[in-house]
């Protein structure tokens, strides 16, 4: 938070000028403006009624098409192809590697000029409604922090845990530091749960080898996945090193395994064999649904446990960006469009349609039914001050591959240390590779 909001003053008088050259005079009356994103069913259905009520309300005349153009692959596909021609769309889903590997050829704006526009963008009292990190990790350190990106919704990674298992082991609540966890983790895979339906043996936790595991671990611990003010991945930091020797050590104490089926931990955890898990907060329904079919006790979610005075909670998902070579005019239609489709109202219906979490606090207010009928989603929600983002840099998804790869390694018993030496000096070289396409 800290980190976003010097940056956020250092770029106000910066981009407030060219704001005011840009954009201050120009009309969007009568535009029409295509969006492609990814949502389908409910979701889709809820863009549809919000795109609908945007261009019946809005005072410009301004028509959005909203496009389904298959998945997040798909889309980036496609935009390779058309980026720097006119038959790219007005707004488009990106995640954040995905929006700087555009930006290599200089096919996004920077949506700054907008954001700090006089005219068109926002006061600092409702750019402050809005959650630090979830507007950071649009920030983009590799094309002199170009706003790439804009949030529409976000997920947040979730310690899930089973209280009625944690009351039988004589625990109160969830672990909040990582020796708490490993003692109730151990606990749990001594002492079967009384209600675990299936079959299997009990255990702690189950891990899923990925990168944003080792990401929310590592931030966990007090560190960082990549020094923003040097350009290069930390992969091999002191709180990195001491993340994944804590796992490891849970590994070979027997407390901890990897899950070797897609979802399997999710399963094991709906029928009360695994205790804790970690994932995202868009698997809520998926986890209910799980523990209705399975044992059917009580549970809820927090932060990952940390040495931290506060919460480190790795906040992630697609943003949508702006690319370039439309007019002036159209670009200015879409930022209205995408001002309304990030308003506190229309953002508590997206909440509630989409089970993503709105990117503003205020919208809270209008979310008590939903606090009241989904507690776990409540309980996340309080955490979204404390989110932090995994990097926003070109080549992250080649280097989220490396990550995977050597995080099996290490908990199959390989040196920490070296390990993870080893995966910090191929992540820069990566980025070092991406970075030669763009001067």
């Amino acid at each position: 938070m800290k980190r976003f909001l010097a940056l956020l003053a250092a770029l106000v008088l910066a981009t407030t000028a060219s704001a005011q050259s840009d954009y201050e005079n120009v009309d969007p009356t009568g535009q029409t403006i295509t969006f492609w994103h990814q949502h389908s069913g409910i979701r889709q259905d809820m863009l549809v009624e919000i795109v609908d009520d945007f261009n019946a309300t809005n005072p410009y005349g301004i028509t959005v098409i909203e496009e389904n153009q298959g998945g997040y692959g798909d889309i980036f596909n496609k935009m390779l192809v058309l980026l720097g021609t006119m038959d790219t769309p007005n707004l488009v889903v990106a995640y954040q590697n995905q929006a700087a590997t555009y930006q290599v050829v200089d096919g996004l704006i920077d949506l700054w000029p907008l954001v700090r526009s006089a005219e068109w963008g926002y006061s600092e009292e409702e750019l402050a409604d809005f959650f630090p990190g979830f507007l950071q990790s649009d920030v983009n350190p590799t094309f002199g922090n170009m706003l790439l990106g804009f949030p529409p919704n976000r997920s947040m990674e979730m310690l899930y845990y089973n209280l009625s298992w944690l009351q039988e082991l004589g625990y109160d609540g969830p672990p909040t530091t990582p020796e708490e966890f490993a003692e109730m983790a151990c606990a749990a895979t001594e002492n079967e749960y009384s209600g675990a339906t299936g079959a299997g043996r009990s255990i702690g936790y189950e891990i899923s080898i990925d990168a944003s595991r080792y990401a929310s671990w590592t931030f966990a611990f007090g560190g960082d996945m990549f020094d923003y003010d040097g350009g290069t991945y930390t992969l091999d930091s002191e709180a990195a090193v001491d993340a994944m020797t804590f796992l490891q050590d849970l590994t070979a104490r027997g407390c901890m395994d990897i899950v070797t089926e897609r979802f399997g931990d999710q399963t094991n955890f709906g029928q009360g064999r695994t205790l804790f898990t970690v994932g995202s907060s868009s698997g809520f329904p998926f986890y209910r649904q799980a523990i209705e079919a399975g044992a059917t006790f009580e549970w809820s979610v927090g932060a990952i446990p940390h040495v931290t005075p506060e919460p480190v909670m790795n906040v992630y998902g697609a943003s949508v960006s702006i690319p370039a070579g439309h007019p002036a005019e159209e670009e200015l239609a879409t930022w209205l469009f995408l001002k309304y489709y990030t308003s506190t109202e229309v953002q508590a219906d997206w909440a509630v349609a989409s089970n993503y979490f709105p990117v503003r606090a205020s919208v809270a207010d209008g979310l008590g039914d939903y606090f009241d009928a989904d507690p776990a989603y409540a309980t996340a929600f309080s955490f979204l001050e404390y989110g932090v983002a995994e990097p926003p840099v070109p080549g992250y998804d080649f280097v989220r591959n490396l990550i995977a790869g050597e995080m099996a390694a290490i908990l199959e018993g390989a040196d920490v240390e070296a390990t993870l030496s080893f995966a910090n000096l191929e992540a820069n070289d990566i980025l070092a590779d991406q970075l030669a396409d763009i001067d």
